[in-house]
């Protein structure tokens, strides 16, 4: 839809007379719905502007959203970010925001599964090292293909680091691991953004 198209959608309805012609009459804008959309848009181009470059190239905007996007990502809270903001609300308004608004949600999806995947090896992981053998066991029934030997010498080495003290690098050498005897196949795909192995906070 043209953006002429679209301002007279808004300035116009229409109806049907007894002859079944279509009869058109003038709409008062709703200024208060006008300012509430054209807020949607302006929180979607803010959120559009954090994405990783990309992931941004995969929406296929135009040229002059596209560059417009990746420019407000580096501009400081100010005047000048807001006014590129709003330029951005404008140029969302003219297209069809929708494949933007689904690939959105495809990403928050995957995202939160990251999140998901990170928390369970973490608790194995922080499992193995506090429990020993006794998780070790009720791991390698859920995960049979593991290799016990390997689990049990990374295990070791954790553990004696925790009770020395020491930075955690076998503890992180385990969680690596333990990722990729997890796998998660279901969530992966070939475009996903790659996830850090763990924060360095969680160590």
């Amino acid at each position: 839809m043209s953006e002429e198209e679209y301002e007279y959608e808004e300035e116009y309805g229409y109806e049907y007379d007894e002859d079944e012609e279509v009869e058109y009459y003038a709409v008062r804008p709703n200024k208060s719905q006008q300012k509430r959309d054209m807020a949607a848009l302006f929180a979607l181009g803010e959120e559009l502007s954090g994405l990783p470059e990309a992931q941004l190239k995969t929406f296929e905007l135009p040229e002059n959203l596209h560059k417009a996007i990746v420019q407000v990502a580096g501009m400081p809270p100010k005047g000048a970010r807001k006014r590129q903001l709003k330029f951005i609300a404008g140029q969302l308004h003219k297209i069809d925001i929708e494949p933007i608004q689904e690939g959105l949600a495809r990403i928050k999806s995957k995202s939160a599964h990251a999140v998901r995947e990170h928390h369970i090896i973490e608790r194995w992981r922080d499992r193995l090292i506090a429990e020993g053998n006794e998780a070790l066991a009720e791991l390698l029934d859920e995960q049979p293909q593991a290799d016990r030997q390997q689990l049990r010498q990374l295990l070791r080495n954790a553990q004696k680091e925790a009770a020395a003290g020491k930075p955690p690098r076998s503890s992180r050498l385990l969680y690596r691991y333990l990722k990729e005897v997890f796998e998660f196949e279901d969530y992966k795909s070939a475009d996903d953004e790659p996830v850090d192995d763990e924060p360095d906070s969680d160590l």
